[in-house]
């Protein structure tokens, strides 16, 4: 089994461009070499923490980690104030790259005895270009955050191997050496690395980088670089819907697009507009299972294991397997009892762990089998669908996090008798926040407008969508919050629901029509079937 390093060492001597940001542009050769450099400050076990936009330095210092032996934390920006903090010392961080715009955001973090920070926009000595250490395919490469819980973080480990094994998959997504791929997904999440950098890598095309994903710099950046293949995630695809059309926005370079989430109005709008192939599939930064489509898949499905992989929709109370789902004429799921958790039945040696964190290990790898956390359900021809998160993670704007670290923000209001934080689904893709809250008075939408403003630990996807004012928590025979109702009821509910409509903190009351207007749109998605909730 090969390694990342193996697949990065075969680009030495590459005079190729590997790698463009706005006006710098380098050769693979001097990629690796950039690599080997900052492999110089690093010893085999080093945990890197990486707090970047998608710059340079970010390829350079992942390229660094596979010729040390060492791993990379792709720390999350969007994370703030304690949960930051705590996401750093769980995965024993012992350097800290970053540049001036995000050290701010360490806050304390900085002050962590023993953690050296390099600041990449400031001028720091790096040593002649190190020799290559020995790796192993099994040796821990990245350490991406997934979903946190109110236990330890949640970092999921990928080996060298692994990397490598997926690098290699190059040709399926059409990269090849003329290939020029899009990195605007954030280098932290697994799609960005998985689904283009390593693979481009490997085929040895080029990689064409964008600081931050921009709907409106998307065909300006296409047209720019000639890129050829770019990877999303979650709502990517309608937010470059959403910008003004041209007739000639076909005109462009772009052959293939692959990503997860996107509905199936998105995907056929997109591939019509800017004249490419969407490939759609299921899969986590995890490994351990994915869905890909064929051309026989339903437009709403997520598809089919691959060839030897063994995939079910399991009860996660019993264990059992859930009945295949039955539909009506206009597609509506008739039996939500079909709905379950995906599991993975032969994969679970894929799954490379969590890093410290047992429990969650625990959770995901039961009986031999890996359960995903992931509901979803199973027709009659053996394609799968997506159902939404489990009952305590969120995963709004392709970001994975917990309903725990909300509810502690939200529990600081003085207002606040008790609250509850959940999913809810959103029309086109993914998850909303959905708080319930039962108040000591009335509710005042300005006062939590300001409260949440004020919260410097609030993650950037954490401000409730909808707010659902309770007038008693509905709690379990123990006493603990029962939110299945709640799930069930989303926001169609006789008690007053208020409503964020834009990115601004500001609420207004959900009234009939805008709640219509909601139904619409997931009529326009083929998303009804989330509103009905098992």
């Amino acid at each position: 089994m090969v390694t990342f390093a193996e697949l990065l060492l075969a680009r030495a001597g590459d005079a190729h461009t590997g790698l463009r940001f706005e006006d710098e542009s380098y050769s693979w050769d001097e990629v690796v070499t950039a690599a080997r450099r900052r492999a110089g400050l690093l010893e085999p076990g080093t945990h890197v923490g990486v707090l970047l936009e998608n710059v340079p330095e970010y390829v350079f210092w992942i390229g660094a980690a596979a010729l040390a032996g060492a791993t990379v934390v792709g720390i999350n920006p969007t994370r703030r104030g304690a949960e930051l903090a705590a996401d750093i010392r769980h995965t024993d961080c012992t350097l800290i790259v970053t540049d001036s715009a995000h050290a701010g955001l360490l806050g304390e973090s900085l002050g962590e005895p023993g953690i050296p920070l390099i600041l990449v926009d400031r001028p720091y000595d790096l040593p002649g270009p190190a020799d290559p250490v020995p790796v192993q395919p099994q040796d821990r490469l990245l350490l991406l955050f997934t979903s946190g819980s109110t236990g330890a973080p949640k970092a999921v480990a990928c080996g060298q191997g692994r990397l490598a094994a997926i690098a290699v998959m190059s040709a399926r997504m059409g990269i090849t050496r003329e290939a020029v791929t899009y990195v605007a997904m954030p280098l932290f999440h697994g799609n960005a690395v998985m689904a283009n950098l390593a693979m481009a890598v490997h085929a040895g095309a080029t990689v064409a980088l964008r600081r931050r994903f921009s709907a409106s710099g998307f065909l300006p950046d296409v047209r720019r670089y000639g890129v050829t293949y770019f990877n999303y995630v979650g709502r990517a695809l309608a937010y470059i819907l959403a910008t003004p059309e041209s007739p000639d926005d076909a005109g462009n370079t772009l052959q293939a697009c692959f990503g997860t989430e996107a509905s199936a109005q998105d995907m056929a709008r997109f591939s019509a507009r800017f004249g490419c192939m969407i490939i759609e599939g299921y899969g986590s930064s995890e490994g351990a299972i994915s869905l890909q489509k064929t051309p026989e898949t339903p437009p709403d499905a997520l598809g089919v294991p691959q060839p030897g992989v063994e995939v079910a929709i399991l009860d996660p109370e019993t264990g059992a397997e859930c009945p295949r789902a039955l539909f009506d004429d206009h597609a509506t799921l008739l039996n939500p009892e079909s709905i379950g958790e995906i599991v993975g039945l032969n994969v679970a040696s894929a799954f490379e762990g969590y890093y410290k964190n047992p429990e969650a290990d625990a959770e995901r790898v039961r009986d031999g089998k890996y359960w995903s956390g992931d509901l979803g359900y199973r027709d009659e021809k053996g394609f799968f669908y997506f159902a939404g998160r489990g009952a305590d993670r969120l995963r709004v704007d392709s970001e994975n996090f917990a309903a725990a670290p909300v509810e502690r923000i939200l529990s600081r209001w003085p207002a606040v008798v008790m609250c509850a934080v959940y999913p809810v689904p959103d029309p086109r893709t993914g998850d909303q926040v959905m708080a319930a809250l039962e108040l000591h008075a009335g509710f005042d939408p300005g006062e939590l407008a300001a409260f949440l403003a004020a919260q410097p630990d609030l993650g950037t996807k954490w401000a409730p969508r909808f707010v659902r004012v309770i007038p008693s928590m509905p709690l379990t025979a123990t006493g603990k919050v029962d939110k299945r109702p709640l799930r069930r009821d989303l926001w169609e509910t006789a008690d007053p629901v208020w409503y964020r409509p834009g990115r601004d903190l500001a609420y207004e009351p959900l009234s009939p029509d805008r709640a219509e207007t909601l139904r619409t749109e997931f009529a326009a998605h083929g998303r009804t079937h989330l509103l009905v909730t098992p």
